[in-house]
């Protein structure tokens, strides 16, 4: 385990910065209302919301004390790109599910996302000894399957024809890691 919080934190490409409600929202509105963003986000229709009601909405999940919520922030030019969480921190069970979007579609496919999901799997496995880590994905998106294998995830199964998006019928995928294979990488 590390000592320093900071460096914990700190990957390659990116950091894990505490999201400031004041300085994200309207970052974070924004990107909620490119459509593809949603779209790759949640199985949910887009909607629309202000940078009021977003800011209102981080400042609430900032005080939760059974989920961990940070911005990502790139090393090159200091700019927070996106958001990831750990979420349904249990400590009688010992698992998490894991969150994370990519806000700025510039930054999209360039391993930014790769770099910040290994270091909430440091952060869950080595400070919050974790089990195990999870996650859903839509059948859509193979983009993050392909990130989400890279950093060590595993299939696990899914659901069907779960949703309806575009016209067509789409599976919702269920991956996880396990502490000892997050070990083993």
């Amino acid at each position: 385990m590390m000592s320093d919080n900071r460096e914990n934190l700190r990957g390659k490409m990116v950091q894990l910065v505490p999201v400031e409600a004041e300085r994200d929202a309207k970052l974070f509105t924004e990107w909620h209302r490119n459509s593809e963003y949603s779209r790759l986000l949640n199985g949910s229709p887009a909607a629309l919301s202000s940078a009021k009601s977003t800011e209102k909405w981080l400042e609430k999940n900032d005080l939760s004390t059974d989920n961990v919520f940070f911005a990502i922030k790139n090393l090159a030019d200091q700019k927070i790109i996106g958001e990831i969480a750990l979420e349904d921190i249990k400590p009688f069970c010992s698992n998490v599910f894991v969150g994370i979007s990519i806000g700025e579609a510039a930054m999209w496919g360039k391993g930014y996302g790769s770099d910040a999901m290994q270091i909430i799997l440091r952060y869950a496995f080595s400070l919050l000894n974790v089990h195990r880590v999870s996650l859903t994905v839509f059948g859509y998106n193979p983009r993050a399957i392909r990130s989400y294998e890279k950093v060590g995830f595993q299939h696990e199964g899914k659901l069907i024809d779960w949703l309806n998006r575009d016209g067509k019928r789409w599976d919702l995928h269920f991956m996880g890691i396990l502490r000892s294979e997050w070990e083993k990488s």
